[in-house]
């Protein structure tokens, strides 16, 4: 059972911060109360906050994530997580490179639908907003196989 979940991006300011957020959000509204749920970046902007198009979207959704701090990935936290869910297939590449005990449990967040999300950083909130819906729909995928 998948209980220390990692969500990881590039910057940890934009997409898993907002995995991370509808995450713990969608475990706790299944009664789970025992999950753990993290994000990092592979290239975190360590100390920055969320996007504040990222805040936004969270809000409207009743999430305040304006606690959050970007920070990096680091073996530790590799190893402290039972899954680890990334945005993309190179991520996945990265992270089971730099820490082969991850392999086997690196997924992408869109490994069911079989999509990777694009980074929306410095992109109009159109794109924030696709991006939202990539994310919300890969977290949908996850929770009934994490649950």
């Amino acid at each position: 059972m998948f209980r220390k979940i990692m969500v990881v991006c590039i910057g940890n300011i934009c997409r898993s911060p907002m995995a991370e957020a509808l995450l713990r959000e969608g475990l706790r509204e299944k009664g789970g109360e025992d999950y753990e749920v993290q994000s990092a970046g592979l290239g975190a902007l360590v100390g920055h906050p969320a996007e504040e198009m990222v805040q936004t979207l969270l809000w409207e959704r009743g999430i305040d994530i304006s606690e959050h701090m970007a920070k990096q990935l680091n073996s530790e936290l590799i190893r402290w997580s039972d899954v680890i869910l990334v945005m993309d297939r190179e991520q996945k590449r990265a992270i089971e490179s730099s820490e082969p005990s991850a392999r086997g449990r690196v997924y992408r967040l869109g490994e069911w639908g079989d999509f990777d999300i694009p980074d929306p950083y410095r992109r109009p909130e159109e794109v924030f907003r696709q991006v939202f819906e990539l994310i919300s729909r890969g977290v949908s995928d996850w929770i009934p196989k994490l649950s």
